[in-house]
């Protein structure tokens, strides 16, 4: 094999390992928010439809902001106050401060209404324009 071929064989396997330790490390961040509530996006000709779980969420614990081409949905997960004492054995639920930011599609949007109910933080935008 010519000496180039082996150069360039080296040259993509060096930034492939980069790459894959740049993925690694963004991956494995932590979000400084805390956590990010998994979300659904949908879309009619009138309205922005957010669905996003948010289990053991109290709506007042709830902020949303839209401004800058995207929507944030913020709050504060807390753990029962019944559990603070309880040994745990697995915590797969996500605790404390979550942010979640969601980029809109090209628009003009404004808060149609909002509800939170079994778990679900159900976020409607009508389209102005």
């Amino acid at each position: 094999m010519p000496r180039h071929a082996t150069n360039l064989m080296w040259a993509d396997a060096l930034a492939l390992l980069a790459r894959t330790e740049q993925l690694h490390r963004s991956f494995f961040q932590p979000v400084q928010a805390g956590w990010e509530p998994p979300v659904d996006l949908l879309e009619t000709p009138q309205e922005l439809i957010l669905v996003a779980a948010l289990p053991g969420v109290r709506a007042a614990d709830v902020e949303l902001v839209i401004g800058g081409g995207e929507l944030v949905v913020a709050g504060h997960r807390r753990l029962p106050p019944a559990l603070r004492n309880a040994r745990v054995h697995r915590l797969e639920l996500p605790h404390g401060r979550f942010e979640r930011r969601v980029r809109l599609p090209a628009g003009t949007y404004e808060l149609a209404r909002r509800d939170l109910t079994e778990g679900c933080l159900t976020v409607i935008l009508r389209k102005l324009g």
